[in-house]
């Protein structure tokens, strides 16, 4: 599992080595994505929920997806202009966040009638069935929310590394 200050070392290393002192490193909140390359603000985040799940090569690749991004430029999205720069700073492709959300701090638990279990960071907004039990909606498998309190207590675990 990553140590948080060791990300923001590499973070900020890769940033002085490829960007230009406009561009800053920062952790988020993100419960569901691994890093971000905020244009606008010229800020690239890392989510300290997933850090501390992550190992250390894994962070260090989303460190260099961001990056590579900061350096294509936001037209070339996840175009070939951006693999080309991904790949020449070391970047070795392929998803290296495969969907590992903060379940814990996920207030809403659905549940379908044979037992399925799924979270959501938000309230679910329209009635979802349970795709387990079926690819297309289906009322027979609806999930049944129940919005759960997340504790301080939680909270601060899931950021320490396990």
């Amino acid at each position: 599992m990553s140590d948080l200050n060791r990300v923001r070392v590499w973070a900020e290393a890769l940033i002085r080595l490829h960007l230009d002192e406009t561009w800053s490193f920062g952790f988020d909140n993100a419960k569901r994505r691994a890093g971000q390359c905020d244009f606008r603000t010229k800020r690239i985040t890392v989510s300290r929920y997933l850090a501390a799940r992550f190992e250390d090569d894994d962070i260090h690749q989303v460190l260099l997806h961001e990056v590579a991004h900061a350096l294509a430029g936001h037209r070339a999205a996840h175009g070939p202009a951006w693999r080309r720069v991904a790949r020449d700073l070391g970047y070795i492709g392929g998803t290296t966040h495969h969907g590992e959300t903060a379940e814990e701090l996920a207030p809403w638990v659905g549940t379908c009638p044979a037992g399925h279990v799924t979270y959501r960071h938000r309230r679910p907004s329209r009635a979802t069935s349970c795709a387990k039990c079926s690819k297309a909606y289906d009322p027979r498998f609806e999930f049944a929310w129940v919005r759960r309190e997340i504790s301080s207590a939680v909270r601060l675990a899931a950021r320490t590394p396990r």
